[in-house]
């Protein structure tokens, strides 16, 4: 008890030295105002300054957030060269907070803030293999591409991947997935398809680093999904641009099934976009990918201790109520205990730890590259 008790007053201490801007790098107080750069689509967008913004200045009245957005993080590359050439310099990179696939990758540079509890309090509730996945990046929600499917037309959906390309196959045209550079549930399918050509090994690797050589080893699963162009909708080669309309061509039945975020399906049921009998379940060996997304503190940010606020409140349980049952319908990244009652009794636990990851940013980059230079046309 006098553990517990010891350890809630250093947490609190933690808080009130975050709030009143204690222990900013270089001698810098604290910036009012933090500026927050976003690379993702527009659902996470959303969140960030419909839900979470808003809440945030709530709770931290004298805090304002200033949102830049990198719309699917076509830009992650210049961001990069940025923040490291800030950091290469010893100059302030105009970024607090990132939020983006591409955090891990500075993680992994060395680029990031290391997150520790007794500046970060609300971590101790994040599983240790989350954190150690994110190589310095701060895990804040979670979310798993699925396997939509018309169940008034597909009664038994594939179980596996093997099952679900023999599906596509005997059912031309009536299976989707979006441009992999275009939205992550389209990516999913790509690389999940790759991967079945990949040891678990293999897998790993370009989840952890950057490897080039590696990627010779995409061959087998590229050719796999050129050879689907006759099978998808269209029949043509082309595919639907984004997250969006992958929902939209399996919501108007257009098609049967589809690769779909869970997050952006949960949306579309509460709107009333997505038809009842559009029913979603995960496949395996390989599953669809999935798992935590990452907020990374530059570590040549001037404003470390207003964005290590502002990333400790989005772990805490107000934030995470607001991820889980408002916009964005999210996985949380703490115990489904500490969220409130009535959202948790309607929520499925899921270990983010067993999602199985995507390609490190460098790595995913490339093969969406591989995919459009490879797959699309007949």
């Amino acid at each position: 008890m006098l553990k517990k008790k010891y350890a809630s007053v250093l947490a609190a201490a933690a808080l009130a030295a975050l709030a009143m801007g204690a222990g900013a790098p270089s001698g810098h107080a604290a910036s009012q105002t933090i500026q927050l750069f976003v690379s993702a689509d527009t659902n996470i967008q959303d969140l960030w300054v419909k839900s979470l913004i808003p809440a945030f200045k709530t709770a931290y009245p004298g805090y304002d957030v200033n949102v830049t957005f990198d719309l699917h993080g076509d830009h992650d590359a210049q961001t990069t060269a940025k923040i490291t050439a800030a950091s290469v310099l010893h100059k302030d990179p105009g970024v607090d907070l990132i939020d983006g696939g591409f955090s891990t990758q500075l993680g992994l540079s060395g680029l990031l803030w290391r997150p520790t509890p007794g500046l970060l309090p609300n971590m101790r509730d994040i599983g240790k293999s989350v954190m150690a996945a994110g190589k310095g990046g701060i895990p804040y929600r979670a979310s798993s591409v699925l396997l939509a499917y018309n169940s008034t037309n597909v009664k038994t959906p594939p179980k596996t991947l093997d099952e679900l390309l023999d599906w596509i196959k005997a059912h031309p045209g009536k299976f989707t997935y979006n441009a992999p550079n275009g939205g992550g549930s389209g990516y999913a399918f790509v690389q999940t398809v790759i991967d079945k050509f990949m040891t678990a090994k293999d897998r790993n690797t370009l989840v952890q680093g950057i490897n080039k050589p590696l990627q010779a080893k995409w061959a087998p699963g590229l050719e796999v999904l050129r050879g689907l162009n006759k099978y998808t909708y269209g029949q043509n080669g082309t595919y639907p641009a984004n997250n969006a309309e992958t929902l939209k061509d399996i919501a108007t039945g257009l098609v049967d099934m589809a690769s779909v975020w869970s997050d952006q399906f949960a949306s579309a049921q509460k709107a009333g976009t997505m038809p009842a009998n559009i029913k979603v379940t995960q496949i395996a060996n390989p599953t669809f990918t999935g798992g935590a997304a990452y907020l990374g503190i530059p570590a040549a940010s001037r404003n470390q201790t207003a964005a290590r606020l502002l990333a400790n409140w989005v772990l805490s349980p107000a934030a995470q109520n607001l991820i889980v049952s408002g916009i964005l319908n999210g996985m949380p990244v703490i115990p489904v205990s500490k969220l409130d009652p009535v959202i948790a009794a309607n929520f499925t636990d899921v270990d983010v730890s067993n999602l199985r990851p995507t390609y490190l940013s460098a790595n995913s980059n490339d093969l969406k590259s591989a995919w459009a230079s490879t797959v699309p046309g007949k």
